[in-house]
Protein backbone atom coordinates (compact mmCIF):
# COMPACT_ATOMS: atom_id res chain seq x y z
CA UNK A 1 0.00 0.00 0.00
CA UNK A 2 1.43 3.40 -0.99
CA UNK A 3 2.23 6.11 1.54
CA UNK A 4 -0.45 8.31 -0.02
CA UNK A 5 -3.07 5.56 0.32
CA UNK A 6 -2.15 5.00 3.97
CA UNK A 7 -2.33 8.76 4.57
CA UNK A 8 -5.78 8.98 3.01
CA UNK A 9 -7.06 6.07 5.09
CA UNK A 10 -5.55 7.59 8.24
CA UNK A 11 -7.25 10.92 7.51
CA UNK A 12 -10.57 9.13 6.84
CA UNK A 13 -10.23 7.28 10.15
CA UNK A 14 -9.36 10.47 12.06
CA UNK A 15 -12.24 12.45 10.50
CA UNK A 16 -14.72 9.70 11.36
CA UNK A 17 -13.36 9.39 14.91
CA UNK A 18 -13.61 13.15 15.48
CA UNK A 19 -17.13 13.29 14.09
CA UNK A 20 -18.12 10.50 16.49
CA UNK A 21 -16.85 12.80 19.29
CA UNK A 22 -19.16 15.61 18.11
CA UNK A 23 -16.43 17.56 16.34
CA UNK A 24 -17.51 19.12 13.04
CA UNK A 25 -15.12 18.76 10.08
CA UNK A 26 -15.01 22.04 8.14
CA UNK A 27 -12.31 21.21 5.58
CA UNK A 28 -10.01 18.38 4.52
CA UNK A 29 -6.67 18.66 2.76
CA UNK A 30 -6.61 22.46 2.79
CA UNK A 31 -3.75 23.56 0.52
CA UNK A 32 -1.80 26.83 0.62
CA UNK A 33 1.59 27.90 -0.77
CA UNK A 34 3.02 26.95 2.65
CA UNK A 35 1.68 23.41 2.74
CA UNK A 36 -1.38 21.39 3.62
CA UNK A 37 -3.58 21.06 6.67
CA UNK A 38 -5.07 17.58 6.91
CA UNK A 39 -8.26 18.48 8.79
CA UNK A 40 -9.84 21.72 9.94
CA UNK A 41 -12.57 21.22 12.49
CA UNK A 42 -14.84 23.04 14.90
CA UNK A 43 -14.60 21.68 18.42
CA UNK A 44 -16.95 23.83 20.48
CA UNK A 45 -15.41 27.30 20.66
CA UNK A 46 -12.17 26.14 18.98
CA UNK A 47 -11.07 26.05 15.36
CA UNK A 48 -8.82 23.00 15.34
CA UNK A 49 -6.11 22.60 12.73
CA UNK A 50 -5.40 18.87 12.85
CA UNK A 51 -2.30 17.12 11.54
CA UNK A 52 -2.87 13.38 11.12
CA UNK A 53 0.22 11.18 11.55
CA UNK A 54 0.33 7.40 11.22
CA UNK A 55 3.16 4.97 11.92
CA UNK A 56 3.43 1.20 12.02
CA UNK A 57 3.71 -0.44 15.42
CA UNK A 58 7.31 -0.96 16.40
CA UNK A 59 8.35 2.39 14.92
CA UNK A 60 11.19 4.05 16.79
CA UNK A 61 9.28 7.31 17.22
CA UNK A 62 5.70 8.22 18.05
CA UNK A 63 3.70 9.64 15.15
CA UNK A 64 3.36 13.06 16.82
CA UNK A 65 7.13 13.42 16.92
CA UNK A 66 7.08 13.82 13.13
CA UNK A 67 5.36 17.17 13.61
CA UNK A 68 8.58 19.08 14.21
CA UNK A 69 9.01 22.87 14.44
CA UNK A 70 9.41 23.18 10.67
CA UNK A 71 6.14 21.32 10.05
CA UNK A 72 4.44 23.32 12.80
CA UNK A 73 5.48 26.61 11.16
CA UNK A 74 4.05 25.47 7.83
CA UNK A 75 0.76 24.49 9.44
CA UNK A 76 0.59 27.79 11.36
CA UNK A 77 1.19 29.78 8.17
CA UNK A 78 -1.45 27.75 6.36
CA UNK A 79 -3.84 28.30 9.28
CA UNK A 80 -3.34 32.07 8.94
CA UNK A 81 -4.32 31.76 5.25
CA UNK A 82 -7.47 29.85 6.21
CA UNK A 83 -8.43 32.43 8.85
CA UNK A 84 -8.00 35.26 6.33
CA UNK A 85 -10.13 33.42 3.73
CA UNK A 86 -12.71 32.14 6.23
CA UNK A 87 -12.98 34.67 9.08
CA UNK A 88 -14.01 32.97 12.31
CA UNK A 89 -14.88 33.98 15.84
CA UNK A 90 -13.41 30.70 17.05
CA UNK A 91 -10.17 30.38 19.01
CA UNK A 92 -7.51 28.61 16.87
CA UNK A 93 -5.89 25.47 18.23
CA UNK A 94 -3.26 23.13 16.79
CA UNK A 95 -3.86 19.42 17.30
CA UNK A 96 -2.24 16.16 16.27
CA UNK A 97 -4.10 12.92 15.66
CA UNK A 98 -1.76 9.94 16.12
CA UNK A 99 -2.46 6.53 14.66
CA UNK A 100 -0.40 3.44 15.35
CA UNK A 101 -1.10 0.82 12.72
CA UNK A 102 -0.68 -2.90 12.99
CA UNK A 103 2.09 -4.57 11.05
CA UNK A 104 1.29 -5.92 7.65
CA UNK A 105 -0.22 -4.66 4.44
CA UNK A 106 -3.85 -3.71 5.10
CA UNK A 107 -4.64 -0.56 7.06
CA UNK A 108 -5.47 -1.58 10.61
CA UNK A 109 -5.51 0.71 13.62
CA UNK A 110 -3.81 -0.68 16.69
CA UNK A 111 -4.26 2.51 18.71
CA UNK A 112 -4.99 6.18 18.27
CA UNK A 113 -4.66 9.33 20.32
CA UNK A 114 -6.09 12.78 19.72
CA UNK A 115 -3.72 15.39 21.16
CA UNK A 116 -5.47 18.71 21.60
CA UNK A 117 -3.30 21.83 21.70
CA UNK A 118 -0.25 19.77 20.73
CA UNK A 119 1.75 22.95 20.08
CA UNK A 120 1.25 26.70 20.20
CA UNK A 121 2.21 29.76 18.20
CA UNK A 122 5.16 31.45 19.87
CA UNK A 123 6.34 35.05 19.72
CA UNK A 124 9.37 34.05 17.66
CA UNK A 125 7.22 32.90 14.70
CA UNK A 126 8.15 34.71 11.51
CA UNK A 127 5.44 34.97 8.91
Amino acid sequence: MSTRAVGTQAEDFAAHFLQQQGIRILARNYYTPYGEIDLIAQDGEYLAFVEVKARRSGSITRPAEAVDRRKQRRIIRSAVCYCVEQPQQLQPRFDVFEIVMGKGSPFSVQSCQYIKNAYEVTNDESF
